[in-house]
């Protein structure tokens, strides 16, 4: 059972994720940054409508322990997934931008693991035929989350392998990969403890400060000063050659 002081907590960071989710979508439509980042706008927009609105809505008008906030819950859950999968395949366009050549096989390589994941998955039904809901839904929830953290993870080595200057690129997969990780990590102890109760309050205060760490990252990452280089003009060149030349 969830403490009074527990359910503070819990509700004080959904909260503040949800206001940090409706702050980006208006910072970004604002300034006019969703036609550069369409799918972040996208991603953070379905944060705020599914996860924000959407399951407080159910959860407030049938209960936490009804059946009907469980299959939203879950439908809910794997919508995000297939999102944030497709939020790293457009970082993972962005960074091979100047190489054409490489995006085409990181692209193939995207497919297959999609349709790894997914054939995998489906495996958890030969095992239980009646449970297509409850075992399918949540297995293929749960491996591609994990799959993003590792793609998440290759992009970012990517990212120094290849030193793509791109700072923003930077912080953005950064940001997805405290999400992930916070993910990874609830999972991992909920099949670790099987659920126990201090597990399951445990995982949910990690998932929404995850959440909230991200936020943050991207409303940096979208805010900050555009930094310039100097530039030395032509005349001061020459000048700076001339006396070179003289001396």
């Amino acid at each position: 059972m969830l403490l009074s002081s527990d359910k503070i907590l819990i509700y004080g960071l959904e909260y503040l994720g949800c206001g940090l989710e409706a702050l980006l979508c208006f910072l970004l439509a604002r300034r006019g940054g969703w036609r550069r980042l369409k799918s972040l706008y996208l991603y953070v927009g379905g944060l705020f409508l599914l996860d924000g609105v959407g399951r407080s809505v159910v959860l407030n008008f049938f209960g936490q322990t009804s059946r009907v906030y469980a299959y939203f819950y879950w439908l809910t859950d794997v919508a995000l997934a297939v999102c944030a999968f497709l939020l790293i395949c457009a970082f993972f366009r962005r960074a091979c931008a100047h190489v054409e050549k490489l995006w085409r096989y990181v692209r193939w390589g995207l497919i297959c693991v999609f349709i790894v994941v997914l054939a995998f998955s489906a495996l958890a039904l030969t095992r239980h035929y009646s449970q297509l809901y409850t075992v399918f839904i949540v297995e293929f929830s749960q491996n591609l989350y994990f799959s993003c953290l590792v793609l998440n993870t290759l992009l970012y080595v990517m990212i120094l392998q290849l030193a793509i200057d791109d700072d923003e690129l930077g912080m953005l997969v950064c940001g997805l990969g405290v999400q992930f990780a916070g993910e990874a990590a609830c999972l991992a102890l909920l099949h670790l403890t099987s659920g126990e109760n201090f597990a399951r309050v445990l995982a949910m205060v990690v998932a929404p400060a995850c959440t909230l760490g991200m936020l943050s990252i991207w409303l940096y990452a979208i805010t900050r000063p555009a930094q310039t280089v100097p530039v030395r003009s032509q005349v001061g060149e020459q000048a700076v050659l001339a006396e070179a030349v003289a001396d």
